[in-house]
C-alpha cells in the first residue's frame, strides 16, 4: 500500500483535441505553431485513440479506470483533468481555478457526482470562484504533492497564485515549498509537474531548473527525508516529459509508473534501474497528446478516495464501457460543497 500511488483514475477521452492557442504563450513544451487546419481531424482522431489505448493499458495492469468522453469542440485541453480536479484521503475533493478562459469549461460536475456515488466523499472545496479575481491554481499541474510528508512542491508562475496555494494548503493540510524554476532561456516552467514527479521511493526532478541553489538543496532535503532516491533529470529529459509521470497501484498492490514511451526512451539505464527497484514501468504512447505540452501525468486525475461497496464487480476491459455508461450527471447524495 502507498498513500502516494492511487489505484483508480479518471481519464478524459477528447473527440475534438487540438493544442490550445490560449496556452501556447507560456507553455514552451507545447507545439507553438499549432496544428494545420487540414490536419485537425486527424490529430483529434489520433488523440482519441491514444487515450483509449492508455485506458486499456491501465485497466490491463489492474488500475481501476473511469473513462469519460468529451465531444465539446471548445475544450481543446480537456484531456488534462488533473488541472481542475484532485482527490484526497479522508474523502476530500478540490476543484481549481484555471488560467486560460477556454479551459474553465473543462470542470465537469458529472465527474464529481460519479466520485460521490462510487467513493466516500465527505466534502468538495471549490476554488473556481477565484478566477473572478484573476487568482489561479491549476491543480496537480501547478502543485506536485507529497502525500506522505504533506508537502506541496510548487514552481512559481501565474498558474500557481500564492493566495490560492495558501488556501489549499490550509484546507488540505500541506506545507507549501515554492521555488523559481526556469528553462535555459530564463522562461518560467509553466507547471511544476512537467519537471517533477514524486513516487513512494523515488522522485523525478529537473534540479538544474530550480534557480536558487539554496532552494534546490531544500527541495532535495525534503524529498530525501523519508528515504527517497532522487532521479535528476536534465533539461532534454524534461522536454521529453520524463518528469511528467505518475505512480499508480494495481488491484494486487503492485506499484506502476505510468509514463510516456518518449520519456522512457530519454532515461539512462542507471535512472531506469532506480525506478525499477520499486515500480514496474508502464510506457504509454501519447505523441499526439504531447503536442499540447503535457503528457501522461497531466492526463491522469488520481483517485485517493475509499471505494463504496461494489454493486457490480468490475470485469476486465468490459468495465471501461460500463463505467462510461454509468458516468451520467446524477444528483447523488448530499455532500458539503464549499466555494472559496
Amino acid at each position: 500500500m502507498s498513500v502516494q500511488a492511487p489505484s483508480a483514475v479518471v481519464l478524459i477521452r477528447p473527440h475534438r483535441f487540438t493544442p490550445n492557442p490560449l496556452t501556447a504563450a507560456d507553455n514552451v513544451f507545447q507545439v507553438a505553431e499549432g496544428v494545420p487546419s487540414a490536419s485537425v481531424a486527424g490529430v483529434a482522431h489520433a488523440a482519441f485513440d491514444e487515450v483509449t489505448a492508455v485506458a486499456q493499458a491501465l485497466d490491463a495492469a489492474g488500475v481501476r479506470v473511469h473513462l469519460f468522453d468529451d465531444e465539446d469542440p471548445d475544450r481543446p485541453d480537456s484531456v488534462f483533468p488533473n488541472n481542475w480536479l484532485s482527490t484526497h484521503a479522508g474523502g476530500h475533493l478540490a476543484v481549481y481555478p484555471m488560467y486560460a478562459v477556454n479551459r474553465r469549461r473543462e470542470r465537469r460536475w458529472d465527474i464529481v457526482e460519479m466520485l460521490k456515488r462510487e467513493y466516500r466523499v465527505q466534502d468538495v472545496i471549490d476554488y473556481s470562484g477565484l478566477e473572478l479575481d484573476d487568482v489561479f491554481l491549476e491543480g496537480t499541474g501547478a502543485m506536485v504533492l507529497d502525500h506522505a510528508a504533506r508537502v506541496a512542491f510548487v514552481a512559481r508562475s501565474h498558474r500557481a497564485d500564492p493566495i490560492a496555494l495558501e488556501r489549499f494548503c490550509t484546507n488540505f493540510g500541506y506545507e507549501p515549498l515554492v521555488f523559481d524554476a526556469v528553462d535555459p532561456h530564463g522562461v518560467p516552467i509553466y507547471h511544476t509537474n512537467v519537471m517533477m514527479g514524486v513516487a513512494t521511493e523515488f522522485a523525478l526532478v529537473g534540479l538544474d531548473l530550480i534557480a536558487s541553489p539554496a532552494r534546490r538543496e531544500q527541495v532535495v532535503e525534503r524529498l530525501t527525508a523519508h528515504g527517497r532516491t532522487i532521479v535528476d533529470l536534465d533539461y532534454g529529459q524534461v522536454c521529453d516529459f520524463a518528469g511528467n509521470a505518475i505512480e499508480l497501484r494495481s488491484a494486487t498492490g503492485e506499484r506502476l509508473l505510468a509514463i510516456s514511451s518518449r520519456a522512457v526512451q530519454s532515461l539512462r539505464s542507471d535512472q531506469l534501474a532506480v525506478i525499477e527497484r520499486s515500480c514496474r514501468i508502464l510506457p504509454l504512447d501519447v505523441p499526439t497528446v504531447e503536442l499540447a505540452g503535457g503528457s501522461v501525468r497531466c492526463m491522469i486525475a488520481g483517485i485517493h478516495l475509499d471505494r463504496r461497496p461494489a454493486t457490480n464487480p468490475p470485469g476486465s476491459l468490459a468495465r471501461i464501457g460500463s463505467i462510461i455508461g454509468e458516468n451520467r450527471a446524477d444528483p447523488g447524495e448530499s455532500v458539503p460543497h464549499q466555494y472559496l
